[in-house]
């Protein structure tokens, strides 16, 4: 049996790459040996597996499923997961409620593959009373969620995953007396944690989701995250509107009048999802959001 990761030699540094949270997710590792490299890929992809594993949706056997069939029961969750309910509390609080856990239920209606027409509003309406982050108990670490409530991290998870290998990877390379570059890129969320040897930065290009393939902007990151989000590649048109695969937990429908697409700098990789996925949950205020949070931004 094969290895779950590829481990390519570029011009000037080694390429890990596996799929992982229906992304391709990437490692690029400046300045070392083959062994070393081997060896830093594989305990990246194993992060990342574990966290997939322990968080996802679509599974019966890890915590999201427990508490989504707890039937209002309450559940005790372990430190990690306290830290990312706190966070997704956080993103309520910090987004008047548009970034809530609890929306995912509206993908039952909503799943932006060859969707030629839109849901019924009576559909939306039996939904929206199971949706609301404030209806649910959070006592950490014991959560109670009314019945019928779901939630639902992926707004987090692959941000999440970014800073946990990033950090897995420094402290094994500390260990190891490796002082080399790194950074780690799944599906457009990014952390680079210095510069490279040379003294230059890694180069990021943003696609320009208007014009896919053709106009990428480059960005210099030396260190920090940097996160992407928008609806360029998910989003339906039905009878000429295209409608957004972000959703407003508050109507049920896709939000409208907003970028196609936000990216942020901030310190962390989830800093930096957060922000971005707010800004888009503004609409039209997207810029006005970004603005008061003083931070590097592109639209």
């Amino acid at each position: 049996m094969g290895k779950a990761y590829n481990l390519t030699r570029q011009a000037d540094y080694w390429l890990g790459e596996f799929a992982v949270m229906a992304s391709t997710c990437q490692v690029l590792l400046d300045d070392m040996n083959a062994a070393q490299a081997d060896s830093l890929v594989a305990l990246a992809y194993a992060e990342a597996k574990r966290i997939e594993l322990k968080y996802s949706r679509f599974r019966d056997d890890n915590i999201i499923a427990r508490l989504n069939h707890a039937k209002g029961r309450a559940v005790q969750l372990d430190d990690e997961t306290v830290k990312l309910i706190n966070l997704a509390d956080l993103c309520f609080q910090l987004s008047d409620g548009l970034f809530d856990i609890s929306s995912g239920v509206l993908g039952k209606l909503w799943h932006f593959k060859q969707q030629t027409q839109l849901p019924s509003d009576t559909d939306i309406s039996t939904l929206l009373p199971h949706i609301g982050w404030q209806q649910a108990l959070w006592q950490a670490p014991l959560l109670t969620l009314p019945t019928g409530m779901q939630i639902d991290l992926g707004g987090i998870g692959k941000e999440y995953a970014v800073d946990k290998v990033a950090q897995l990877l420094q402290n094994t390379m500390r260990l190891q007396h490796i002082d080399s570059a790194f950074l780690v890129n799944f599906g457009g969320d990014i952390y680079a944690n210095k510069s490279r040897r040379k003294g230059d930065a890694w180069q990021v290009a943003i696609e320009d989701p208007k014009h896919l393939g053709e106009s990428k902007l480059m960005v210099s990151l030396a260190q920090g995250g940097l996160a992407s989000s928008g609806d360029s590649q998910r989003f339906i048109d039905v009878d000429g509107q295209r409608y957004s695969h972000i959703l407003n937990p508050k109507t049920g429908y896709p939000i409208a009048g907003g970028p196609p697409q936000v990216t942020v700098y901030a310190q962390n990789c989830v800093q930096a999802g957060m922000l971005a996925t707010i800004a888009l949950l503004q609409g039209e205020f997207a810029e006005d959001f970004l603005k008061a949070q003083d931070c590097r931004y592109w639209l």
